[in-house]
């Protein structure tokens, strides 16, 4: 479907143009036909279906062609600073012929960066997009006027109830006339998702794009290590094919990204971390190098797990298996973008066999073991039923990985499925 189908105003075409949208996703043909219409929307779609272009298209129309004035007119809540400079950095795209005015409010920067968001706020910019916790923060300060707001929008919903944001939500919408219109967007929809749409929505338009499972594009594999092995096999599988340009490795705890760095920096050029201890401004000069390819190799959290945009990622390495079916979903996800190829290669060690085998039994599946390289040596056998995890991560105790992890507040997890309930940096 051509994007002119939608009768766009000429000046969002001309910024569509100029962004090299040509044809409209499934997403986009569903959902920007009812937000036109003025209807309140759920939709579930994963990270990289086009989401975003979804709702900011029909709301930068909807507002160069309403009531014009110095007030907010459209706010958009996200889970993380990352996906609120993405989305933002879209919106300019989208806007730049329109004059629609916008903002990026998190936290993370100093007074100055502080101040220039109350300044905006207070003088009436038309499009915020922020974190909960940056925006209660000048809410509670008085000067951000939302009595005229005409459009909500919640991305990545879910994620921000797992991130404990339902309370923070709340308190936002109650600075907020009921008259307006919202748009919830979900990767998944659990029945917490359900409750929080009953809450905030009115009649909504329900579309469901979403399949919760990866690319088809995507090449998955995966191979059964003991610890001890994952590092030499990194290494190995980086420096083998030089024609993978742009490679992710995600790590289970920043701890761990930081060792993994530093190791791999001793046999390879242009590698990089990213986790939440860097601060703002240095998380988004590696990305910034990370995308122009001045870095090959970024070993990260689940931090970019979800919320960046990076085109041509040609290979995801999950150093440890992620956490539950999701995580995994949107790690591998984060490659095979924009109609490209990709590859994605997991390391099983023997306490991570169970948690593997519940991501295959999601995919419906059978991801394909690959033989170790010879110099690595032979790994354990795959057998789920028999490797247990220990709740006390017991196992061959072979490396400095196999450390029982922490959290970010020092504490100790209760065992590889267990979850802190405080809210991640």
């Amino acid at each position: 479907m051509d994007f002119h189908a939608f009768g766009f105003d000429e000046r969002i075409m001309e910024g569509i143009e100029a962004m090299n949208f040509k044809e409209a996703t499934p997403i986009q043909e569903q959902v920007i036909p009812e937000i036109l219409k003025g209807s309140d929307a759920i939709a579930c779609a994963q990270t990289g279906t086009g989401k975003t272009a979804a709702f900011l298209l029909p709301m930068l129309h909807k507002i160069i062609n309403g009531p014009q004035g110095d007030f907010i007119k459209g706010l958009i809540i996200v889970p993380t600073r990352e996906l609120a400079i993405q989305i933002s950095q879209q919106l300019e795209g989208f806007s730049y012929f329109a004059g629609v005015s916008s903002l990026a409010v998190f936290g993370g920067g100093d007074g100055n960066v502080y101040a220039n968001e109350k300044r905006s706020m207070t003088n009436g910019v038309d499009i915020v997009v922020c974190t909960p916790g940056r925006m209660i923060s000048h809410l509670n300060m008085g000067y951000v006027k939302l009595d005229k707001l005409q459009f909500l929008v919640l991305d990545e919903a879910d994620r921000m109830l797992d991130m404990g944001f339902f309370d923070d939500i709340m308190k936002i919408i109650s600075y907020i006339r009921n008259k307006r219109q919202t748009l919830l967007f979900s990767a998944t929809m659990p029945p917490k998702i359900r409750e929080l749409a009953r809450k905030i929505l009115a009649k909504p338009r329900e579309i469901n794009i979403a399949t919760s499972t990866p690319p088809e594009k995507i090449r998955q594999e995966a191979y059964v290590v003991y610890e001890n092995q994952k590092v030499p096999l990194t290494k190995e599988l980086v420096l083998k094919d030089q024609s993978l340009k742009t490679i992710v490795i995600f790590c289970d705890t920043k701890s761990m990204v930081k060792q993994l760095s530093r190791d791999l920096k001793k046999a390879i050029k242009f590698v990089e971390e990213i986790h939440s201890d860097l601060e703002q401004a240095e998380r988004e000069a590696v990305m910034n190098r990370f995308k122009s390819r001045q870095t090959r190799v970024l070993v990260a959290t689940d931090i970019i797990s979800r919320g960046i945009d990076v085109e041509d990622i040609d290979m995801v390495i999950n150093f440890n298996v992620p956490q539950d079916e999701e995580d995994y979903v949107h790690r591998i996800g984060r490659t095979a973008r924009a109609q490209a190829d990709g590859k994605a290669c997991t390391f099983i060690s023997e306490r991570e066999q169970r948690r593997f085998a519940a991501i295959e039994r999601f995919l419906g599946r059978e991801v394909p073991k690959m033989e170790l390289p010879e110099k690595i040596g032979k790994g354990p056998d795959y057998d789920p039923e028999k490797h247990r995890e220990e709740r006390s991560w017991g196992g061959r105790p072979q490396n400095k990985f196999q450390n029982r992890r922490r959290d970010s507040r020092g504490k100790k997890n209760q065992g590889p499925g267990a979850r802190s309930n405080h809210k991640p940096a």
